[in-house]
C-alpha cells in the first residue's frame, strides 16, 4: 500500500492532520494500535483555546462542539477563602470551550470515515524504515497479517510512549524534562456543575480544580502523591478533602454526587527537539508534554498539525519545502511559550512539600498580584485562551 503521508496514531493530532490533508487533496493513512472503541471511550480533559475552536469550525468538524460544548468567558482563582474572577473575554476578546477530548476524537473519526479516509485500528509490531530517503516505509501487522505502507512522509502522532520519537537518531536528539513531585487525583461525578466556570484553588493542603464535562457530570481534581493508590481514597475521604481545599467565605459549596471514576495522573514537563529528521516529523505528545494546569496539551497538538498541514500543502501544490524545513523552529516557539505558562500556573497554584515559609509567602504574593493587577491578569488570560496562531 502507498500513500502520501503515513500517520502513526489516531489521537487528536493524527486525526486532525489527516482531515486537514484531505481537505487539501492530500492522501494519508492512519495506523492506530488501539480499537476505535478504545480511543473514543478514553475520557480526557478538553479545554479548547479560541484558535483550536476556530480550526475545528473552519474545517467542518466543529458543529457538535458548537452545540454541546460550553463556552467559558472567565476562570476563577481561589485562595485564602476567597474567589477571584479572571474575565478572559473582557481582557482578550476571546474565550475557551469546555469540550472533552474524546468527543473531539469521535467527531474526527466520523469525519474521516465519512470521507472514506483510511484508519487501520489494532495494528501491532509497527516499525519505521528508510526515513532518510524519499520513500520511507512503515512495517506493521494488521488482522494477523504482516504489511508494509510506503509513503512520502511519516508523522509520529503516537504520544509520549510511542515508537516515532525513539526512531529519531539518538545523537541528534535533545530532551528537556521536569517531573513534578505531585500528581492529580481525578474523579468523575454524577452531579450538575458546581460552578459556571473553572475554579483553580490554591490551599496549604494542595491544589484543587473544579471543572465540568456536561450538565450532569462534573470533573474534579486535587493534588496528591503520584505514588498513591485510588484504593486508599473512599468517597467520604475525597469529598472531605475537596471541601476543605475549596472552602470559601461567600458560602459557595461543591455539589456532591456519585463518583463513578477515580484515577491518578503524574505530572511532567517535556520537550524533545528537533521535531523532525529526514522524512519523519513529530506532533503532539510525541514531541512535548505539559502539566495539565495550563490546559495546553490538546491545543499544542492542534497547533503542530496546522503547521504540518500548511507545509504539506505548500510541498504538494508548489513544490516548496520551506515551511516543512522550518517546522521545528516555528513549532517550538509556541511549545516553549506553553511550557512556560503551564509551569508558571503549576508553580503558583500547587503546594510544594519542600517550600520554605519565605517561598510560601512569595507564592501568595504572586496570586494577590495576578488578581489585583489588570496587566498581570491580562498576561494570564492571553496565555490561557491561546495566543493567535
Amino acid at each position: 500500500m502507498h500513500t502520501q503521508v503515513a500517520i502513526i496514531g489516531a489521537g487528536p493530532a493524527g486525526l486532525l492532520l489527516s482531515h486537514l490533508l484531505h481537505l487539501n487533496g492530500i492522501a494519508s493513512v492512519i495506523l492506530e494500535s488501539r480499537s476505535r472503541n478504545d480511543i473514543e471511550a478514553t475520557i480526557r480533559a478538553g479545554v479548547l483555546e479560541q484558535g483550536t475552536m476556530d480550526i475545528l469550525l473552519e474545517s467542518g468538524v466543529g458543529a457538535r462542539m458548537q452545540s454541546e460544548g460550553v463556552v467559558h468567558h472567565g476562570i476563577e482563582l481561589a485562595f485564602g477563602g476567597r474567589r477571584h474572577r479572571i474575565d478572559l473575554s473582557e481582557l482578550t476578546g476571546r474565550a475557551i470551550t469546555v469540550y472533552a477530548q474524546h468527543e473531539v476524537i469521535k467527531d474526527l473519526v466520523a469525519a474521516r470515515l465519512a470521507a472514506d479516509g483510511k484508519i487501520l485500528f489494532e495494528v501491532s509490531d509497527v516499525s519505521l524504515h528508510d526515513l532518510q530517503g524519499e520513500s520511507p516505509s512503515v512495517h506493521y501487522t494488521h488482522q494477523g497479517e504482516p504489511a508494509r505502507l510506503l509513503a512520502d512522509f511519516v508523522i509520529g502522532c503516537d504520544g509520549f510512549h510511542g515508537i516515532a520519537r525513539p526512531s529519531m537518531p539518538q545523537h541528534l536528539r535533545q530532551d528537556f524534562q521536569r517531573s513534578y513531585p505531585f500528581g492529580w487525583f481525578g474523579i468523575l461525578v454524577d452531579a450538575p456543575p458546581s460552578s459556571e466556570e473553572l475554579i483553580y484553588a490554591q490551599h496549604q493542603r494542595g491544589f484543587a480544580l473544579v471543572s465540568t464535562r456536561s450538565l450532569t457530570v462534573q470533573r474534579l481534581y486535587f493534588q496528591c502523591d503520584p505514588k498513591d493508590d485510588v484504593k486508599h481514597w473512599s468517597d467520604d475521604r475525597i469529598w472531605s478533602e475537596l471541601n476543605t481545599r475549596l472552602e470559601c467565605a461567600d458560602g459557595w459549596a461543591l455539589k456532591e454526587g456519585k463518583i463513578f471514576q477515580k484515577s491518578i495522573i503524574g505530572m511532567r514537563s517535556f520537550v524533545s527537539t528537533p521535531m523532525q529528521h529526514g522524512r519523519l516529523y513529530l506532533a503532539g505528545d510525541a514531541a512535548h508534554i505539559v502539566p495539565p494546569t495550563g490546559a495546553k496539551g490538546l491545543n499544542l497538538a492542534v497547533s503542530d498539525v496546522r503547521l504540518l498541514a500548511r507545509g504539506f500543502e505548500q510541498f504538494y501544490k508548489k513544490g516548496s519545502q520551506e515551511l516543512l524545513a522550518g517546522y521545528t523552529e516555528t513549532a517550538l516557539k509556541r511549545v516553549w511559550r506553553a511550557e512556560h505558562f503551564s509551569w508558571w500556573m503549576t508553580s503558583m497554584l500547587h503546594t510544594f512539600a519542600d517550600a520554605s515559609p519565605f517561598q510560601q509567602q512569595l507564592q501568595r504574593a504572586e496570586l494577590e498580584y495576578v488578581v489585583s493587577s489588570r496587566a498581570a491578569a491580562t498576561a494570564l488570560a492571553e496565555n490561557y485562551v491561546g495566543l493567535p496562531l
